[in-house]
């Protein structure tokens, strides 16, 4: 299967871009994606200028599947990630909200991490596992064009673990044809993503995507073999969480049948959540499908 190429770079989830490609619901694709560094860090002495072109967190798309229309979602089963180069990178980038604490001097901290045999090689001495995952995986708005920095009911900047292979994630759609992005590929990261740079890496993303009509979705859902997670990106960090619980309970109710106080009961007991970039209030709350689903 040939691969879409990853140029040109998009920085925007636009309903006004030209279609990379057109399918039909069920179909199978690869699309290759820049890293989110837009190919600026590929050597140790490289530094990250964000003053100019390029932007951050460069996507491929949109898709255009064809008989979407809003309302409907796409479900967009992720198959694989792979690195393109054999290597992610990393820089320290601000601290942000911490510099209070960690003060405001801060070193470039390029780090090129090969990838090799199920791990990436953070330094001499630590290595972490490959765990493959996308940043950005979006639809587009029907109102206005938002970039690829922040996150929203679209998707977008999601930076949540586990988009990643072998999960489903459902979009909803507010266009004719939904007009799927995807990009920002990590080998991996941390929860939270402190310094907003994973271990990024150009890759090569295999999804299959179908289409579901009239799913009337309000917001993105993963699924993966053994959890249901429901997400919400808003500010600040609590209401994300209350949010994101929130609607996960009235999925439970509406879908598997579940009277909502019992839900909510039961997941303040067993819930677990997942977050994003911390500032940008992007939270999947999550729950066991064992706890849900009669065996």
């Amino acid at each position: 299967m040939n691969a879409i190429p990853a140029t040109p770079l998009q920085y925007e989830f636009s309903r006004f871009a030209t279609p990379r490609a057109e399918i039909d619901s069920g179909a199978r694709l690869t699309l290759d994606s820049e890293d989110a560094l837009s190919g600026q860090l590929r050597r140790p002495e490289d530094r990250r200028n964000k003053q100019t072109m390029p932007y951050s967190n460069p996507v491929n798309g949109p898709i255009f599947v064809r008989g979407a229309e809003p309302g409907d979602a796409l479900a967009v089963h992720i198959e694989s990630i792979e690195p393109l180069m054999g290597q992610c990178a990393t820089y320290t980038g601000s601290p942000g909200l911490m510099s209070e604490l960690l003060g405001i001097d801060v070193p470039p901290g390029t780090r090129i991490c090969p990838i090799k045999d199920g791990f990436i090689s953070w330094s001499d001495t630590v290595k972490i596992p490959y765990a493959p995952m996308l940043g950005c995986l979006g639809t587009a708005p029907d109102w206005g064009v938002p970039t690829t920095g922040p996150s929203g009911r679209h998707g977008g900047n999601l930076d949540l673990l586990e988009v990643c292979p072998g999960n489903t994630v459902y979009l909803p759609v507010y266009v004719p044809g939904g007009y799927l992005y995807l990009g920002d590929a990590h080998a991996a990261q941390g929860h939270g993503e402190l310094s907003a740079t994973a271990l990024e890496m150009p890759a090569r993303t295999t999804i299959r995507v179908d289409l579901i009509k009239q799913a009337r979705l309000v917001a993105p859902r993963i699924e993966s073999p053994t959890e249901l997670m429901s997400v919400a990106c808003v500010s600040p960090l609590e209401r994300a969480i209350a949010e994101s619980y929130a609607r996960l309970i009235l999925w439970l109710e509406s879908d598997y049948g579940w009277n909502r106080w019992h839900a909510y009961d039961l997941l303040t007991q067993v819930g677990q959540i997942s977050i994003g970039h911390f500032t940008t209030g992007t939270v999947a709350a999550k729950v066991a499908k064992k706890y849900i689903i009669p065996s």
